[in-house]
Order: structure tokens, then C-alpha cells, then sequence
């Protein structure tokens, strides 16, 4: 057990050090308070949701693993949820799939309604956590061919685009529900394996299909509509009809959310040198933090220089209000409660992280051309005690100091998740 006494001591030292370079960590930490991060729901089941009909996942996505303990209804997975927060500092928000509403029976795509995720809106608000949502167009007989709002079917995009105003009904109705907007996010697999013979039709066709779906207008409190491009996927490794180009173009032109997944481009391409340039022409960001590994393989989010970047560029830009961060990973090798933790903990002390940045002093010693200082200072930078603040960050908010949370994991491990396993083998 970390001695609380020594926490305080070594945050004590470490606000003298950050004073010593024009750094208020009082205001930093107060700033911490107000980040929410959209923790996303699929890590919890490996996006298996809860549609009696589901098959394969297919569509460009894949899980790995198989570790014990998989939520298989809504009451695991909320259990595991709230497992999750318990051990991540500040209020946070959780991400919602399309295929993870309640059921009795089947019920298509096309035919949801806000009633079938009542009880997401209900334990939402009974654990104050607000709502962001995503149509999924993906594991579904007619998404088997690898398209969808650009299908060269008019009847299967039709069902696509009525998908979609399904839910972004739900979205609204959630949004409302919690007094601050959904964020409803557009992501579609469509793509060619192997080199089309016309990029230029089914992009005609995804927009037409977009803006079919957007058609009715919804208060921007109550919802907000994101679109999400890609550069590749399995299946479509030649051409992807909703391409960065194709989605900047749309959310500029159509006034919507950019939605910059950080496994979505070529792996030399970040996304943290995008964030400033899509700002100028969009109202607002949604990222999708996660960790490709040579390809787009949704690692667990690791305190990486890219990560560290994503956020000093948010914070630097004074973006904070413009963007919402959101996660988008999957690992079923780990327990996937620790994989949440571990994710949403090293995203929310990335952020902290470039709080305690001097930024006016360095971004000032670069409008005088001091690049020297400038550059020295980023390095020195990279050893202040940033350890020291988490942990009293972590004390303050009521949760788990240090890897104390791995035991509380470990826990609940044993307590819940090892007993799924033992049940449905006896079912």
C-alpha cells in the first residue's frame, strides 16, 4: 500500500519544481477535472455486442485472445464498467455500439429504437456517466460484400441509411436525456480488396447515402454527427471508399465532427501533426486513441511518444473544448478490465502531462527564434516529476495510487470474471 504521507511529500517537491519553471499544478490539476474521456464499450466483450442473430465479425475488424472472463450480457458488461471506473481518476463518459442494445429477440439494423437502450440511458444516469454512440455497420449479412452506404445495391444501401437514422434518433434522444450532446460516429468498412475499376462511383454513392441519412436536423446539444475515414483495412487493403480526403472534404463542406482514428493512417502518418491543420476548417475533433502495431490492430494504449504528442497538441492549441477523445481498442490476450485501466490511465496522464508543460514560455522563446532554449527546455521537461503529481491526482480523486489497481483488477478477477467461464460451461 502506497503511505499517503510520502504522496503528499513528493507532490510537495514536485509543485516547487514545476513552480521554479512558471507552471501552476493547482490549475493544471483543476483543468484535469473537466477531461472526459469517451471509454469505449466493445473492449469489454471483444465488439461481440448483444444481437441475438450476431455472427462473425468480419468487416475489416479482429479480435484476439481468448482470456476468461468476457461480459456476455449488459449486466456483466456494465459491472465490468463500472470495475473500470473505478480505478480511472475523473468522470468519464462511455461509448456505445449500435449492436449493444437489449433485445428481446431479433431485431435488424434498420429497426432499433431508443427503447432498446433504455437501460443504458438509466444506468447512465445512475452512474453519471454521458452517453456517445456509433451505428455498426459491420457484422451483418448485408455488410458481408465488404459495402454499405455505398453499395451498388440501392436496397442494401437503403437499409444502411435507414441504420443510420435509427440511430442517430437514439443518439439524440440519449443526448438529451443527459443534458449534453451525443456524439454519434460514422464509420463504415466499404472497400475494395483489389484495385478498382472506378473510386469515382461509390464515393458519389457514400455521399449521397451520408447526406441522406443526416438529412433531418438535430440540435447540436442534443447530438453531434462525426465521420470516420481510414487508410486501409482487411479486405479493402487497395481502396477505401471513406479515405481521409473524402471525409475531410465532407465534414468541412457539411459542418460535421472529423473523426482522426490514430490507427487509421499509414504507419509513419500520426495523427497529433493533423489535429491544428483540421481544426482550422472543422467546429470539432473526435479521436479515436489507440495503438496500431504495424497495421491497424487497436493495441492497448501505451504511454508512447505519439500519445504524448495527441495531447500536447490538444492541450498547446487550447483545443480542449473542440475535442473529444475518445478510445478504440480491443484486446481479448489480457484481462480486458485491466486492458480499460490501463488504456484511460495512460491517455488521461498524457494529458496531464502537457498541463505541466511551460507552454506560453516555450511558444514565446519560439517567436523570438530562441530555438536553443526552446528545445532545451522540452528535454528538461521530460524529467520533471510527473509521478509525483499523478499520484497525488490519483489520491485526491479516490482511486487506486501507483499499480495498487492491479490488485483491485486481480480482485474482481477472481470475484466475478473467473465464475463466467465456470457458468457457461455448466449451462
Amino acid at each position: 500500500m502506497t503511505n499517503s504521507a510520502n504522496i503528499q511529500s513528493a507532490y510537495k517537491l514536485a509543485v516547487e519544481q514545476y513552480q521554479s519553471i512558471g507552471v501552476d499544478v493547482e490549475a493544471a490539476l483543476q483543468k484535469m477535472q473537466k477531461v472526459a474521456i469517451s471509454v469505449h464499450c466493445w473492449q469489454g466483450d471483444d465488439v461481440a455486442g448483444f444481437e441475438s442473430d450476431s455472427g462473425e465479425l468480419g468487416s475489416g475488424l479482429a479480435v484476439t485472445g481468448n482470456y476468461p472472463g468476457r461480459a456476455t450480457t449488459p449486466s456483466e458488461l456494465r459491472s465490468d464498467l463500472e470495475m473500470a471506473y473505478s480505478l480511472i481518476p475523473g468522470k468519464h463518459r462511455l461509448n456505445l455500439h449500435a449492436l449493444y442494445g437489449e433485445f428481446d429477440g431479433p431485431v435488424d439494423r434498420d429497426e432499433i429504437t431508443p427503447a432498446h437502450f433504455s437501460g443504458w440511458m438509466q444506468w447512465a444516469k445512475e452512474q453519471g456517466v454521458s452517453l456517445d454512440f456509433n451505428p455498426s455497420f459491420f457484422s451483418h449479412p448485408k455488410a458481408a460484400d465488404g459495402f454499405t452506404l455505398s453499395h451498388h445495391d440501392a436496397g442494401i444501401r437503403q437499409f444502411w441509411i435507414d441504420h443510420g437514422i435509427a440511430s442517430r434518433k437514439i443518439a439524440a434522444e440519449m443526448g438529451a436525456a443527459q443534458g449534453n450532446a451525443c456524439v454519434n460516429n460514422i464509420w463504415v468498412p466499404d472497400g475494395y480488396k483489389d484495385s478498382p475499376a472506378s473510386r469515382k462511383a461509390p464515393r458519389q454513392r457514400l455521399a449521397e447515402s451520408l447526406d441522406t441519412m443526416c438529412a433531418e436536423s438535430f440540435d447540436t446539444n442534443k447530438l453531434l454527427d462525426a465521420v470516420e475515414c481510414k487508410l486501409f483495412g482487411i479486405g479493402s487493403e487497395s481502396f477505401v471508399v471513406g479515405s481521409h480526403e473524402f471525409y475531410m472534404g465532407y465534414a468541412i463542406s457539411r459542418n460535421k465532427v472529423l473523426c482522426l482514428d490514430a490507427g487509421h493512417f499509414h504507419p509513419t502518418e500520426v495523427i497529433s501533426d493533423k489535429i491544428s491543420s483540421a481544426l482550422m476548417y472543422v467546429p470539432e475533433l473526435l479521436l479515436h486513441v489507440s495503438r496500431g502495431v504495424r497495421w491497424d490492430s487497436d493495441h492497448v494504449v501505451t504511454y508512447s511518444d505519439e500519445l504524448q504528442s495527441i495531447m500536447q497538441e490538444i492541450v498547446r492549441g487550447d483545443y480542449l473544448d473542440r475535442v473529444h477523445i475518445g478510445l478504440d481498442f480491443f484486446d481479448a490476450s489480457i484481462n480486458r478490465v485491466a486492458a480499460w485501466a490501463i488504456g484511460t490511465r495512460n491517455t488521461l496522464k498524457a494529458v496531464l502531462a502537457a498541463m505541466l508543460e511551460p507552454s506560453a514560455q516555450l511558444q514565446q522563446l519560439e517567436n523570438d527564434g530562441d530555438y536553443t532554449t526552446r528545445l532545451a527546455l522540452m528535454e528538461e521537461q521530460k524529467m520533471m516529476p510527473l509521478g509525483a503529481v499523478w499520484n497525488h491526482y490519483c489520491q485526491t480523486m479516490g482511486v487506486p495510487v501507483g499499480a495498487e489497481w492491479l490488485e483491485e483488477t486481480r480482485q474482481y478477477e477472481q470475484t466475478t470474471l473467473s465464475k463466467r467461464d465456470s457458468a457457461l460451461a455448466t449451462a
